[in-house]
């Protein structure tokens, strides 16, 4: 990469950025910090008179460290995508993108790669906030891709008279379930979450007789490392428990 490309940039970004040449890019190191603190690298590249800014993938490799499940979810997927469209960004195979055209100012294509960065990683934010919709989410998406007729959140009434919420009522050739899914990113909120789960299924107690009984499942997000023994043992009375690093199991249950 020439120098006068470096010189265009450090005159055009200002102080607070310094570029280098590395393995045949210029990185362009930004004031811009991940939520976590770590700083925000972009890299431009020149192939044939095209130049490229991008982050090389860099963003969507941190957002994965920041949380142990497999794949991103739907609904991330699309933040990303929109990001991308409200920054005028291209995702492709991981990588926030913007092409330089000719008349095109440097400073501004990078500054808009940079916020684009931003907005991805602060994704961080609803995985920390909202991580049982996540898993849930998930466990629709499994549901849906195999076709199984399913109602999400439908509220009974327990003996009590209290309403109640389970994530799940689906509908199977043989018999019907109603699923809790139990997750959270937390040990010392994990205990409350599965006496949430007790007291529900002891309510909604009275579903499980009948001609068309209901069976109780519930579905550890056992991702987390947060769970105990005496967690598993405290449901395994009233409802038949699950694991969702289990995926086959858990149709089997559904399917008995």
């Amino acid at each position: 990469m020439s120098h006068a490309l470096r010189e265009t940039l450090s005159k055009t970004l200002g102080a607070l950025f310094s570029c280098v040449d590395v393995n045949g890019f210029t990185r362009i190191r930004t004031p811009f910090l991940y939520p976590d603190g770590d700083v925000i690298d972009l890299f431009v590249q020149n192939l044939n008179g095209a130049m490229t800014i991008t982050d090389l993938g860099e963003t969507l490799r941190w957002l994965r460290s920041q949380s142990i499940a497999p794949r991103r979810t739907p609904k991330q997927t699309k933040l990303i995508e929109d990001v991308c469209l409200n920054h005028g960004l291209e995702f492709y195979k991981g990588m926030l993108l913007a092409r330089v055209k000719s008349d095109d100012n440097l400073a501004s294509i990078a500054m808009r790669v940079a916020q684009g960065a931003l907005r991805v990683a602060d994704i961080w934010f609803t995985m920390r906030t909202r991580s049982v919709e996540s898993v849930t989410d998930e466990v629709e998406l499994f549901l849906g891709e195999r076709d199984f007729p399913f109602q999400r959140s439908q509220p009974l009434i327990g003996r009590s008279g209290k309403t109640w919420r389970p994530d799940f009522h689906i509908r199977m050739p043989n018999r019907s379930s109603l699923v809790y899914v139990l997750s959270t990113g937390s040990r010392a909120a994990a205990r409350s979450v599965v006496e949430h789960a007790v007291t529900s299924w002891y309510d909604l107690n009275n579903l499980r007789v009948g001609p068309e009984s209901l069976q109780f499942i519930s579905l550890f997000d056992d991702t987390m490392d947060v769970w105990s023994t005496e967690d598993f043992n405290l449901l395994q009375d009233l409802s038949v428990v699950a694991q969702w690093s289990q995926p086959d199991a858990f149709l089997q249950t559904l399917a008995s």
